[in-house]
């Protein structure tokens, strides 16, 4: 089974926490009849190495203005030491992890997303080969949220985003945000189990969902309508989550694509 695990910068904030998680995704990787890719962010150490330099972060609607000066600490934050840290906290977990970001093998093409948003990406086409290349072979793939073309642009990319369109490349069975949330809640504050996507589009329309929430769903929704088989949405501090996401139990969301497979 193809699984993809994408992980907010939260959990990669601190050693502890990054060797925390590591420790569960090599585990999950030395076991038999797994393939796992790997898709990062890092959004909060870019804030924090941005500010270091007199840089101030913008964003429109939820997305960081990049601009020629931003792409150069997109490449050396998300595909630098972010990325870097993890695949070693990896390594040392026992796993053979391979730091990528989408501009390697052309893994993510993107195109620019809006003229006021600069270097943002959209990504447009997925290339799984060196994904699929990597797990049959029993390395871990470790994917940085930057994307490339064919004319050797750069480009920054919502780490959600990069995380569906590897995950619906590389014909993943399930897709599993790891997260600071504990999983999709309805109007009264109440985790819901099992979401449809038609149900949670609903959640978005009635403003339930917002913010960042309202982005994890609409990247679930596209993963589900791309293909995956299903989407997690789960703590990702919590104890031995990834271990107990693979084994079924039930915790967090797990979100389906119709009513149907939610029963």
């Amino acid at each position: 089974m193809k699984v993809l695990i994408k992980l907010g910068g939260t959990l990669l904030d601190s050693p502890e926490s990054r060797t925390r998680i590591a420790d569960q995704i090599a585990a999950a990787a030395a076991q038999p009849g797994l393939e796992i890719a790997v898709v990062h962010g890092g959004g909060k150490q870019m804030t924090r190495y941005l500010a270091d330099r007199g840089i101030e972060s913008r964003f429109v609607n939820g997305l960081r203005v990049t601009t020629p000066e931003t792409i150069d600490a997109v490449l050396k934050v998300f595909a630098g030491s972010v990325n870097h840290e993890l695949v070693a906290s990896l390594n040392r977990a026992g796993a053979l992890a391979v730091g990528l970001s989408g501009i390697d093998a052309l893994l993510a093409e993107a195109e620019p997303m809006s003229p006021e948003l600069g270097a943002v990406g959209r990504v447009v086409r997925a290339n799984p080969g060196l994904l699929s290349l990597l797990a049959a072979n029993r390395y871990l793939p470790v994917v940085a949220c930057v994307a490339g073309d064919r004319a050797g642009a750069v480009y920054n990319v919502n780490a959600d985003q990069m995380a569906v369109a590897c995950a619906a490349a590389f014909l993943a069975a399930q897709l599993i945000f790891l997260t600071d949330v504990p999983g999709v809640m309805n109007a009264e504050k109440q985790i819901l189990p099992v979401l449809a996507a038609d149900h949670a589009a609903s959640l978005i329309a009635a403003h339930v969902a917002t913010g960042g929430m309202q982005a994890k769903l609409e990247a679930a929704i596209a993963a589900l309508r791309a293909g995956v088989g299903e989407v997690r949405i789960a703590p990702g501090a919590d104890d031995r989550v990834l271990a107990r996401l693979l084994s079924g139990e039930d915790l967090g969301t797990r979100m389906v694509l119709t009513e149907v497979a939610a029963r």
